[in-house]
C-alpha cells in the first residue's frame, strides 16, 4: 500500500510503498478515506535526531478517518464497512485521566510508550492503518469523512481550549483568536456558536482575515506590532476576556498577553515555541495562562455532534495522497487556507 512517510532527520517526506498491517488482539484496521495534514507534522520534522522519541520511519498523519476493514480478535461493538473517525491521542486506558476519557493527559503514556498514530505510531497517510483499541473510534453517523476529518484535531482541539472559557465568554464579552488558519477558523465558529461573545481575529494576510469574517468574526485586526493596541481600542481598553493563540510563536503570544482584560484567560494553543512571563504587575490582575493539547474522547463525540447540528463548516482543500510532500510545501509556507486533507484512495 500506499503510505507518506518521514524517513530521514531534516528530509521531507516521502510517498513510500509498504506492506498492509494487519490488525493484532483487540485492534481495528481502517480502510482511511481521509487524512488532515497539520502543522504539528512539520514540528516533529524540524526536530534534531536527538530530540526524535521515536524511531523512524515514521507514517504521518494524525486525522483520519475511514471504514473498518478487519477486526482482530475479540474486538466488538463494530462491523466491517462502519464509517469512523479516529481519537488520536491515545493513553493507557487505565489511569486517573483516561478513566475520564481524557486520554490526552494520559498519565502513564510516557512510561509506556503510547504515542499518537502520526506522531509516534504509525498514522492516517496511508491506504490503510491499524488503531489500537475500538475506544479510539467514533462512527461518524453519516458525516462526510473529508470534511469531518480535520475535527479530530482542528475541530476538537480548539474546542477542549474554548470550553475552559466559557463560564467567562458571557454577554458583552470578548474573544480574540490569533491565528486563522486550520484551527483557529474552526474556533472563530465554535466560539459564535456556543457563546454571545463579540470575536476579534488576527492574522497576517487579508486572505486569511477573509476566511475568518466569512466563518463569523466580528471584527478582524491584521496581526502586527500594533495589534494589540488595536483589540484595546476595539474593547475601550479593557482588553478581552479571553485570548486564544492559535499560533504560539513569541510574537503572537507577546500579542495575546498583551489583549487580555482582568481575570482574562490567555490560551496558547500553537506550538511555535512562544512563552508568556507571569506575575504580579506583569499581567492584568487574576489572568490565567493555559497551554492545553488536544481533547477528550467525550468533546470529540461532542465536537462531531456539533457539525451534524450544521453549526461547523471546515474550510479543506483536497489532494491525492501522491501530493503529500507539496501539500506540506504549501503548508509551510502558509499557502492553505483552512485545512489541507488528503484522499488515499481518491
Amino acid at each position: 500500500m500506499k503510505a507518506v512517510q518521514y524517513r530521514t532527520v531534516g528530509e521531507a517526506p516521502e510517498v513510500v510503498t509498504v506492506d498492509r498491517p494487519e490488525p493484532g488482539p483487540g485492534q481495528v484496521l481502517l480502510k482511511v478515506t481521509a487524512a488532515g495534514v497539520c502543522h504539528s507534522d512539520i514540528a516533529v520534522m524540524s526536530w534534531p535526531a536527538e530530540s526524535l522519541p521515536f524511531p523512524l520511519p515514521l507514517t504521518l498523519g494524525h486525522e483520519g478517518a475511514g471504514t473498518v476493514a478487519a477486526l482482530g480478535e475479540g474486538v466488538t461493538g463494530f462491523e466491517i464497512g462502519d464509517p469512523v473517525a479516529v481519537y488520536g491521542p491515545w493513553g493507557c486506558g487505565s489511569c486517573l485521566m483516561c478513566a475520564q476519557g481524557k486520554e490526552n493527559y494520559c498519565l502513564r503514556a510516557a512510561e509506556l510508550g503510547i504515542r499518537p498514530p502520526g506522531l509516534g505510531a504509525p498514522g492516517a497517510l496511508a491506504e490503510y492503518m491499524v488503531v489500537d483499541d475500538p475506544r479510539h473510534l467514533v462512527p461518524l453517523g453519516g458525516l462526510d469523512p473529508v470534511t469531518a476529518v480535520p475535527l479530530t484535531d482542528a475541530g476538537l482541539t480548539p474546542y477542549h481550549a474554548i470550553k475552559t472559557s466559557l463560564p467567562k465568554l458571557t454577554p458583552g464579552s470578548t474573544a480574540v483568536v490569533i491565528g486563522t488558519g486550520g484551527l483557529g477558523h474552526v474556533a472563530i465558529q465554535l466560539l459564535r456558536a456556543l457563546t454571545p461573545a463579540r470575536v476579534i481575529a488576527l492574522d497576517v494576510t487579508e486572505e486569511k482575515l477573509d476566511l475568518a469574517r466569512e466563518v463569523g468574526a466580528h471584527e478582524t485586526v491584521l496581526s502586527d506590532a500594533d495589534a494589540a493596541g488595536r483589540v484595546r481600542e476595539l474593547t475601550g481598553g479593557l482588553g478581552a476576556q479571553a485570548v486564544f493563540d492559535f499560533v504560539g510563536a513569541p510574537p503572537t503570544v507577546a500579542t495575546a498577553s498583551a489583549c487580555a482584560g482582568v481575570e482574562a484567560d490567555v490560551t496558547v494553543v500553537g506550538i511555535g515555541g512562544g512563552a508568556a512571563p507571569v506575575g504580579f504587575g506583569v499581567v492584568p490582575y487574576d489572568a490565567a495562562f493555559r497551554a492545553p493539547y488536544w481533547g477528550s474522547r467525550s468533546e470529540l463525540i461532542e465536537v462531531l455532534d456539533l457539525a451534524r447540528a450544521g453549526v461547523l463548516d471546515v474550510h479543506v482543500e483536497t489532494y491525492p495522497l501522491d501530493r503529500a510532500p507539496e501539500v506540506y510545501e504549501r503548508l509551510h509556507a502558509g499557502r492553505v487556507n483552512g485545512r489541507a486533507v488528503l484522499l488515499p484512495h481518491g
